[in-house]
């Protein structure tokens, strides 16, 4: 293993620990954004802020408004003074489509990712937008 796949190992590591923040039943999901060896955001999937902790209605689908780890890690890099350009975004899961949108908006220039989501056509946009793509067993 070269220090590239040793971090990479690391970072997805902890954004599965951070998947342990999401107040979801059916499915925690985490993601790191790191940028020059530091971890300039994060996020879980979960409701918007001031919502209740409840991410399925009562026949355990998962609420439409409920946001991805991704799309949190990006907003909060957005409101803060850091600039995603040119990041790694690590995730427990891979992107959907939705989310490659904001990842190729964001800058993020490389996703490293755990299992692969049931729908692809995230990682294939990703991919096609040139950002490197990188699955790592967990």
């Amino acid at each position: 293993m070269d220090k590239q796949e040793i971090l990479d190992s690391r970072y997805l590591r902890m954004a599965q620990i951070w998947a342990e923040n999401s107040y979801c039943k059916r499915r925690q999901v985490g993601a790191i954004i790191v940028k020059d060896k530091m971890i300039i955001s994060d996020g879980y999937n979960g409701t918007p802020v001031g919502f209740e902790n409840v991410c399925e209605d009562e026949n355990d689908h998962t609420k439409p408004y409920v946001l991805h780890a991704e799309a949190n890690a990006i907003t909060k890099v957005a409101q803060s003074n850091n600039s995603s350009n040119g990041a790694t975004l690590y995730v427990t899961s891979s992107p959907c489509i939705e989310c490659a949108k904001l990842i190729i908006q964001a800058g993020i220039k490389r996703v490293v990712f755990g299992e692969i989501y049931r729908l692809t056509d995230g990682i294939e946009l990703i991919k096609r937008a040139g950002i490197e793509c990188v699955q790592i067993e967990m």
